[in-house]
C-alpha cells in the first residue's frame, strides 16, 4: 500500500470517528431531552409491536393512504436498505483499492446480479427525489414546506446518487479501458454507458475523478448522518422506536389523573417535562410532512390550531428547555451552531454547575432553566388553539410515524381547568350545569325520563319497573333532553319492543357520562361521575350496557374499566345489525332514498366501527348508499368532539358547514348518521345552507324504524 494510500485510509477512518462523535453525542443528548419525561408505562404485547413495525414502517400503511406520496416513500425507503451495501462495496473500493473486493469476499458469480441492482435503485431513488422536489416546489402540495431546510434533504439524496454514479462511472472508464470486460457492461447498465464517452481520459485522471467523487459520496453522507438527528429526518431513526412503543390502549383512551397523590403540585401538564416519555418520543418522531394538518378540522376551516405545528412548537421548547436543564447542546457541531438559544442556554448551565466565571454565570442566569421563564402554554401553545380540538383523532389516525396529539391537548387543558382554573366561558357554564343537574343544559334533573311518555306506542320500563333485563339502556343527556334527539330515542325503543329485547333505562338515577367534562379537562367532575354512575350498575347487577350514544360508548367502553366498571358495552347500531341477523327485525318496508352515512369519530376511529352502520342501511329495502369523498377512518368531523358541541366557534368556517357541503356534494336524499352529537350539526347544517326541507338527516335507528314490516306488533 503507497502513501496516498495510507493517508486516504487514515483520513477517512479520522473525519468517521469525528463524525460518530458528533452523531451520538445528538443522539444521548435527545435521549436525555426525553428522559426528562415521567415515566410511561410500556406493557409488553411484544407480537402486537412487532406486528405494528411489519404493517406500518415495512408495510407502510399509513403512508399509502396518499398513494403517490406512498410509492415516492417506499422506494426511498427500501432502495436506501439496498443502497447500504452498495456504500460498503464503494467505500471498500476506494479504501482498499480492489474493485472485485466484495465480489472475492462474499458474492462470487452473484455479483453481477448486486450492481446490477445497485445501478437500478440508485436511478430509481433520482426519480423519487426529482418527484419530491416536484410536489413541493412545482405542484406545491398546500400540506408541505418550502424552504432551504425543506429541501435539503432532496439535495442530500440526489448528491448521494449523483456521486455514486460519477464514482462507478470513473471505476467504468478504468475497466473499459483496461479491456475488462467480462460482463461489465450488462452489470452495469448506466455507468457503462456514461463511460463509454470517457475513455479517452487517461487512467490517472480517471482514478483521480474516482477518488474526488469517492471523497465527495463520503463527505455528503457523513454530512448527512450528522444532520439527520438534528432535523424532521430524525424520523428515520424513531418512527420505528416510535411505532415499537406505542400505547396498546384502544385508540385515544386517556389516563387518569391520581387525585389521591399528595405530592401532586398541579394537574394536568403545563411543562414540558410534565408529559410522558413516550409523548415527548412523539416530538422527535415527526416528520413535518403536514398529513395531521391536512385532514384538521380546525385548521381546514381557518381556526389556529395545526397539529403538525403543535407538534414542532412542542419540540423545540423540549430541546430549548433540555439543553437548559442537562447543560447539553443539541446542535453539533457546537462551533458552528453558538448562536442558538439552545446551545447558549447548555453552555450557560454548564457554567453555573461547575462554578467558573461566576460574575458571567450570575449575567446569565436568567437564561438557565433556574429562571428558563418560557411558559408551554402562552408562550409555545395558545388557549385558543387549544381549545379549536374536537378531538376527531383524524391527526392520530393519518400519522405516517404513530403520534398521538390529541391526549397531549387534553392533558394542557386538564392544566388549564384543574390547576390555573382557566376555561372558556361556555365550559363553566358546563361544567356547572352538568355538577348540579346533570346535563350541560342544566334542565331539571328529574325531566330525564320524560321523553318516554311523549309517545303511547313504546314501552320503555325502568329498572325499578322490571324484575330482569338483558340490556341497561344508558339513554345519555342528549337522547333524554333534546328535542330531535328524543325522536332517536323513541324510534330504538320502537326497535326494542319489536324484536323482544329485555332492557331497562335508569330514569331518573342515570347521570351524565363525564364525557364533556373529561374531554375538556375536568378530570375531577368526570371522575365523580364515573365513580356514581358505577355503583349504579352495580346496584342493579348490571352486565350489559347499550347506548346510543357513540362518545357515551367509548367512554363506557375504554375508560370506565380504569374505574372498576365489569360489564359489556355495546353501541346501538351493533345491537340492530345483531337483531337483524338473527331475524328478530324484519325491514320489509321500502326506504327509496339516496342515503350518504357520516361516520362518527367515536364510533370510526375510536372503536373502528365503520361496517355494522352500512350494512344495516344495505338491508334496508330500496336504499342507495352513496359515500362520502372524505368516509371510514378519513371521514371529517361533525365538529362537536372535544366539548365544541357547547363552545362558539369564533375563528373560520363552522366545521359543521364544511362537513354538511362534502355531504351536500353526493346529492342524497337523506344523510345518515349513528350519534347524537353529528345528527345535531348536520342538522344545523342543512338548516344553515337553507337545505333542510329537501334533505333530511337522520339516526340509523329512525330509518330501521320507518322500515320495520307494518304487521310486526310491539312487544310490551
Amino acid at each position: 500500500m503507497n502513501g496516498l494510500a495510507i493517508l486516504n485510509l487514515i483520513a477517512f477512518f479520522a473525519i468517521l470517528a469525528y463524525v460518530l462523535y458528533l452523531f451520538t453525542h445528538i443522539l444521548y443528548s435527545r435521549y436525555l431531552y426525553i428522559k426528562l419525561g415521567q415515566e410511561a408505562d410500556f406493557k409488553k404485547a411484544f407480537k402486537e409491536r412487532l406486528n405494528e413495525i411489519l404493517v406500518q414502517v415495512f408495510g407502510h400503511s399509513k403512508l399509502f393512504k396518499d398513494k403517490k406520496s406512498g410509492l415516492m416513500h417506499f422506494v426511498m425507503f427500501y432502495g436506501f436498505i439496498i443502497l447500504q451495501f452498495g456504500a460498503i462495496d464503494l467505500i471498500g473500493k476506494g479504501l482498499s483499492g480492489n474493485p472485485y473486493w466484495l465480489k472475492e469476499l462474499v458474492f462470487g458469480s452473484a455479483y453481477g446480479a448486486f450492481v446490477f441492482m445497485q445501478e437500478i435503485t440508485v436511478l430509481l431513488i433520482i426519480l423519487a427525489a426529482g418527484y419530491a422536489f416536484y410536489r413541493r416546489f412545482i405542484e406545491k402540495l398546500p400540506r408541505l414546506k418550502r424552504n432551504f431546510k425543506a429541501s435539503l434533504v432532496i439535495i442530500f439524496l440526489f448528491t448521494l446518487m449523483l456521486t455514486v454514479l460519477l464514482s462507478l462511472t470513473m471505476e467504468a472508464v478504468i475497466m473499459l479501458k483496461a479491456g475488462d470486460l467480462a460482463g461489465y457492461t450488462l452489470a452495469h447498465p448506466i455507468t457503462s454507458v456514461l463511460a463509454s464517452g470517457l475513455t479517452g481520459l487517461s487512467d490517472g485522471a480517471a482514478k483521480a475523478l474516482f477518488y474526488l467523487f469517492w471523497w465527495a459520496h463520503n463527505l455528503v453522507l457523513f454530512a448527512f448522518l450528522i444532520y439527520v438527528p438534528q432535523s424532521k429526518h430524525f424520523h428515520l431513526i424513531m418512527a420505528p422506536v416510535n411505532i415499537f412503543l406505542k400505547r396498546m390502549d384502544p385508540p385515544g383512551k386517556l389516563q387518569p389523573i391520581d387525585f389521591e397523590d399528595e405530592t401532586a403540585e398541579e394537574f394536568g401538564v403545563g411543562r414540558i417535562e410534565n408529559f410522558t416519555q413516550k409523548q415527548l418520543m412523539d416530538l422527535y418522531a415527526c416528520v413535518e410532512c403536514g398529513r395531521c394538518t391536512n385532514v384538521c378540522p380546525a385548521a381546514g376551516t381557518g381556526k389556529m390550531l395545526s397539529p403538525m405545528d403543535m407538534i414542532v412548537k412542542l419540540r423545540d421548547h423540549l430541546t430549548e428547555k433540555g439543553a437548559a436543564i442537562t447543560s447539553r447542546t443539541p446542535w453539533m457541531p457546537a462551533f458552528a451552531f453558538k448562536g442558538t438559544t439552545a446551545n447558549q442556554l447548555a453552555l450557560a448551565t454548564a457554567s453555573i454547575q461547575s462554578g467558573e466565571n461566576e460574575a458571567a454565570a450570575a449575567a446569565e442566569a436568567k437564561l438557565t432553566h433556574v429562571n428558563y421563564d418560557k411558559q408551554m402554554i402562552g408562550d409555545v401553545m395558545t388557549e385558543t388553539e387549544l381549545w379549536a380540538c374536537t378531538t376527531c383523532r383524524n391527526c392520530e389516525e393519518i400519522c405516517p410515524v404513530g403520534n398521538e396529539h390529541v391526549d397531549k391537548i387534553v392533558d394542557m387543558r386538564r392544566y388549564l381547568v384543574l390547576t390555573q382554573g382557566e376555561m372558556p366561558a361556555e365550559a363553566t357554564r358546563v361544567f356547572n350545569n352538568i355538577e348540579r343537574q346533570s346535563n350541560p343544559w342544566g334542565l331539571n334533573r328529574k325531566e330525564r325520563i320524560n321523553w318516554r311518555d311523549e309517545r303511547d306506542d313504546i314501552n320503555v320500563p325502568t329498572v325499578k319497573e322490571v324484575d330482569e333485563f338483558e340490556y341497561l339502556w344508558f339513554v345519555g343527556s342528549m337522547a333524554s333532553f333534546d328535542n330531535r334527539n328524543k325522536k332517536v330515542a323513541q324510534a330504538f325503543a320502537k326497535i326494542l319492543n319489536t324484536a323482544g329485547v329485555k332492557f331497562a333505562i335508569l330514569g331518573n338515577e342515570e347521570k351524565n357520562s363525564g364525557d364533556t367534562p373529561r374531554r375538556m379537562g375536568n378530570e375531577y367532575l368526570f371522575q365523580q361521575l364515573c365513580l356514581e354512575n358505577i355503583a349504579t350498575f352495580e346496584k342493579y347487577n348490571v352486565k350489559k350496557i347499550v347506548t346510543t350514544c357513540p362518545h357515551t360508548y367509548n367512554i363506557l367502553k375504554n375508560e370506565y374499566p380504569d374505574f372498576g366498571l365489569e360489564a359489556e358495552v355495546i353501541h346501538h347500531t351493533e345491537l340492530i345489525y345483531q337483531l337483524i341477523k338473527e331475524g328478530r327485525l324484519k325491514l320489509g318496508k321500502e326506504i327509496n332514498q339516496r342515503i350518504t352515512y357520516h361516520d362518527s369519530c367515536y364510533l370510526g376511529r375510536y372503536n373502528g366501527i365503520y361496517d355494522i352502520p352500512r350494512e344495516i342501511l344495505k338491508a334496508i329495502p330500496g336504499v342507495e348508499l352513496v359515500e362520502m369523498e372524505r368516509n371510514r377512518d378519513l371521514g371529517m368531523c361533525c365538529g362537536a368532539g372535544g366539548g365544541m358541541m357547547w363552545l362558539e366557534e369564533d375563528q373560520g368556517k363552522r366545521v359543521n358547514l364544511a362537513r354538511t357541503e362534502q355531504a351536500l356534494a353526493v346529492k342524497p336524499d337523506t344523510i345518515s348518521s349513528a350519534c347524537p352529537y353529528c345528527l345535531t350539526m348536520m342538522s344545523d347544517g342543512t338548516k344553515m345552507l337553507e337545505v333542510e326541507d329537501s334533505i333530511a338527516t337522520k339516526d340509523i335507528a329512525e330509518i330501521v324504524a320507518e322500515a320495520l314490516e307494518t304487521e310486526q306488533s310491539v312487544v310490551h
